[in-house]
């Protein structure tokens, strides 16, 4: 019957090296947590026997100063008198068996992330005298995912042994199939081998890595592209409202964004100080408060000054940027001209692999948000009473106002709903940006380009042109620069509405028809 490791410490200084490594194994055997701290103990020669009563305990400190433990417990014994004690014999067998044991313990963890963790060490540390561990830990994993990492760590480990050329030769194509960095410079060291068959082994597995990860660097570069494109679309999918649909230059869209931004910071600062256990939820508590006070902005900006200026273009932008200055430094009064902390809620902190490519969680969450938020504007524009009267005035405003559509209404509604809109562009730049009072200049000339590029007034035309331009600017950037890949994309947007002035998708409405 398999013994306990209270039964099986005792057992430990009995007998010779011999017997010793076999209760070393059965130690380890146990997976028991507490047998760990035994074992290192015994290869550092700290666990000793008490002459007084024959007890084994943990000997540590320096000599003259020394304390003993209990092994199993970890109660302290008190300290620890010169000769009163001996340490248990091993030799160079024996330290490999614990070592051995130690990875065996480590492999069997009843934690499946603790198994993977070590597997993965043990891939990145080889050490042929972990094979035998890693083939025990192997017979029993019942998790797919650490039982490959176990396979791929045998692999590896296999390499480091003098088995027959065929095992080795297979171990390096299960090298190779895990991919990554660590894989290519493993087979590195084996391309040069003297014997043919591991050498050409070792090249084809190479090519094999390499070739997978260039794909792997177009795959992220499309993700990056993705989650810029999200980020763009956010940013001026409002601005296509009134900017495509109304014909109005917002200059002070970029700073509706950051007011968005603040307020998730303001939710977000209230709820540390009152209510703290609803941090998580903090984004979905800031989401409408964003757009509604970044829409009852809009809405005084529109009701005070832009229905003034509808169609004297020039007035409007010139109008709508002092607003932006304003806006600014009401912000820089208030909040002081620093960054203000936005916390991730746990949900939206860390990091995924995907094959070998990490994706952040808040990066993830952002792009769903933006297709959620576009999809509902979508569904309001062409479902809604309001986004009747929208597409109303927009066709033919004076037929619309013939027809008893209150215009000035909708205008207002409209430029709301825009700004509104820009609120929640805020709370997800606040995820992945500093939020400062100038949080809304770095995306108000990219939300223009998005705009024009697809088509003003045709949201679709500004879903394709927002993902388009983030990926082009991402597949840019390895090889012109951040800077140059703007400007090569700002080059293009010009040549192009040379050929089609209207953009991507033309949209009829009051803005093209005047």
């Amino acid at each position: 019957m398999a013994q306990t490791l209270e039964e099986l410490v005792p057992q430990l200084p009995k007998g010779n090296y011999s017997d010793r490594e076999t209760v070393v194994r059965e130690i380890a055997a146990t997976g028991d947590e507490r047998a760990a701290p035994v074992l290192r103990a015994l290869g550092d020669r700290e666990l000793q026997v008490r002459e007084s009563d024959g007890a084994v305990v943990i000997v540590t400190g320096r000599r003259g100063s020394q304390t003993a433990t209990d092994p199993l417990t970890g109660a302290d014994l008190g300290p620890v008198e010169r000769r009163s004690t001996e340490a248990i014999k091993i030799n160079n067998g024996l330290r490999r068996v614990i070592k051995a044991a130690l990875g065996t313990l480590n492999l069997t963890n009843p934690d499946p992330g603790r198994r993977l963790s070590a597997a993965n060490a043990a891939f990145k540390s080889p050490d042929p005298d972990q094979l035998e561990a890693i083939d025990i830990a192997l017979g029993v994993e019942k998790d797919p995912g650490v039982a490959r990492a176990l396979e791929e760590a045998r692999a590896r480990t296999l390499l480091e042994t003098e088995a027959p050329v065929a095992d080795r030769v297979d171990a390096i194509k299960t090298v190779a199939a895990r991919g990554g960095s660590e894989a290519l410079a493993a087979l590195g060291a084996y391309r040069n081998s003297p014997e043919p068959e591991i050498a050409l082994a070792a090249e084809a597995g190479i090519t094999h890595v390499e070739r997978a990860r260039a794909m792997w660097a177009q795959v992220q570069n499309i993700w990056f592209g993705l989650s810029l494109g999200s980020v763009l679309l956010l940013a001026a999918v409002g601005l296509a409202i009134t900017f495509g649909v109304m014909g109005v230059i917002n200059m002070a869209h970029g700073e509706l964004i950051m007011i968005g931004a603040y307020t998730t910071f303001l939710v977000q600062d209230v709820i540390r100080e009152h209510a703290h256990g609803l941090f998580d939820y903090s984004l979905l508590i800031a989401t409408p408060a964003a757009f509604l006070v970044a829409g009852a902005i809009g809405v005084g900006i529109e009701r005070g000054i832009v229905r003034h200026l509808y169609g004297r273009p020039l007035e409007t932008l010139l109008a709508t940027w002092g607003v932006s200055l304003l806006l600014q430094q009401t912000v820089r009064t208030i909040f002081g001209p620093t960054n203000q902390e936005v916390g991730n809620p746990s949900w939206m902190s860390g990091a995924f692999q995907f094959g070998e490519m990490t994706v952040t969680w808040n990066r993830f969450y952002i792009i769903i948000f933006a297709v959620v938020v576009f999809l509902g504007l979508l569904t309001l524009l062409r479902r809604t009473a309001l986004g009747l009267q929208m597409r109303a005035v927009t066709q033919n405003r004076a037929m619309a106002a013939e027809m008893g559509i209150p215009t000035g209404r909708v205008d207002a509604l409209t430029f709301g709903l825009g700004a509104g809109i820009a609120g929640l562009a805020g709370v997800a730049l606040s995820q992945i940006d500093n939020v400062s009072p100038n949080l809304g200049q770095s995306y108000i000339i990219d939300s223009f380009l998005v705009v024009v590029f697809g088509g003003a007034g045709n949201l679709w035309g500004t879903f394709a042109a927002a993902f388009s331009l983030g990926i082009a600017n991402k597949f840019l950037e390895p090889w012109a620069g951040a800077v140059l890949g703007k400007i090569l994309i700002l080059v293009f947007i010009i040549l192009f509405i040379q050929k089609r002035p209207r953009g991507l998708f033309p949209q009829r409405g009051r803005a093209v028809e005047s």
